[in-house]
């Protein structure tokens, strides 16, 4: 009996063990691969391409699931421990905050990127850093604006610029994190009242995204948009030539330089909660923030550098030099509530 349970033995290892031994190799490989799982919203060749020099540089693969930033933070919500993603980028401090408000991320402790970002850029308690810099500024037709007679945000409410201004809704992110620095700088009855005086002012009910409201601007539909910068920068360098006649036609303005500073925000990464792979989102969250980086966001997507040490590309350059509101970003997050309730309050469509 023994004799013949050894043979059985001996015949079923003869047979399974080069497949066992196969299936253990593949398993080693797959679990000593170095990995980093990204959900992103941001959709650019830049991103992509500064992934693959990541990954070139140290081994480790990078995966990207894309989709909107909303549809990204229920995801993780819903994934709770079973999520694979171990990064979250997202344009907008707003939304960064709201994903840190609903314990999706988790903070980090880096000596590189305390050095890489700035203060104001970054959570105050380290759960998101900013990556790039977009500026909201005030897009003006040539042709009919003198820039001289461009101010602030808050001069936008008066009634000089009755039926000249353009922007997008309500319901754009930009818009509710403008709204929401104004209304840590002035204060919620003053924010409100410059929310309504925009209203006033509208061209038309506000549609379409950034790019339309230039666009709008050169077709006369209203005579100052307001929007972000690295919008100009996808108009001068589009390949549809109607675009670049487009961005030639509009000039930049850079509100509220003799008082509280232009509105700006940030795309910025956080560290899952339940991230399997920590250290590897630390290495490219350190990566993104350094100088070969910064210079490429800058160079290819028109997004200034969040790092100070890199320089921005000729063409912000070329719309001179600006002074932001001084203002943690993390204000735009704990704001955005207040700021959607004023924009209902005043009929912002």
């Amino acid at each position: 009996m023994n004799k013949i349970t050894f043979k059985k033995l001996s015949f079923v290892l003869y047979i399974f063990l080069p497949v066992l031994l196969m299936t253990g190799c593949q398993l080693e490989q797959k679990t000593t691969e170095e990995v980093v799982n990204i959900y992103t919203d941001r959709h650019y060749d830049t991103d992509q391409a500064l992934y693959d020099e990541f990954t070139k540089d140290t081994g480790i693969k990078v995966n990207v699931q894309k989709a909107s930033a909303d549809e990204l933070i229920n995801r993780l919500q819903l994934e709770d421990k079973d999520t694979e993603a171990d990064l979250l980028v997202v344009a907008d401090a707003g939304r960064l905050y709201r994903a840190k408000d609903k314990g999706l991320l988790q903070a980090i402790s880096s000596e590189t990127l305390e050095i890489n970002i700035p203060d104001n850029l970054q959570d105050s308690e380290n759960y998101w850093y900013g990556l790039t810099v977009r500026a909201r500024v005030m897009v003006y037709a040539k042709d009919r604006i003198n820039p001289e007679d461009l101010s602030t945000y808050e001069d936008l409410s008066s009634d000089k610029w009755k039926g000249k201004i353009l922007v997008r809704s309500s319901s754009n992110i930009y818009n509710q994190s403008l709204l929401a620095s104004l209304i840590a700088i002035n204060g919620e009855e003053e924010a409100k009242n410059w929310a309504q005086g925009i209203v006033n002012n509208m061209a038309r009910t506000p549609e379409g995204n950034d790019r339309d409201q230039a666009k709008a601007v050169v077709a006369g539909i209203g005579d100052i948009a307001i929007m972000n910068t690295y919008y100009i920068g996808k108009l001068l360098n589009s390949a549809d030539p109607e675009e670049v006649k487009v961005g030639e036609q509009v000039g930049v303005y850079f509100p509220n330089q003799g008082t509280t500073g232009t509105h700006i925000n940030v795309s910025g990464a956080g560290v899952t909660e339940h991230a399997k792979n920590k250290d590897n989102a630390i290495k490219l969250l350190e990566y993104l923030s350094g100088k070969k980086a910064q210079a490429q966001y800058a160079q290819a997507n028109y997004e200034y550098p969040a790092n100070p040490s890199v320089e921005a590309s000729e063409l912000l350059k070329s719309w001179g030099d600006f002074k932001a509101q001084d203002i943690n970003l993390s204000q735009l997050g704990e704001n955005n509530q207040r700021a959607v309730e004023i924009f209902n309050e005043v009929d912002w469509k």
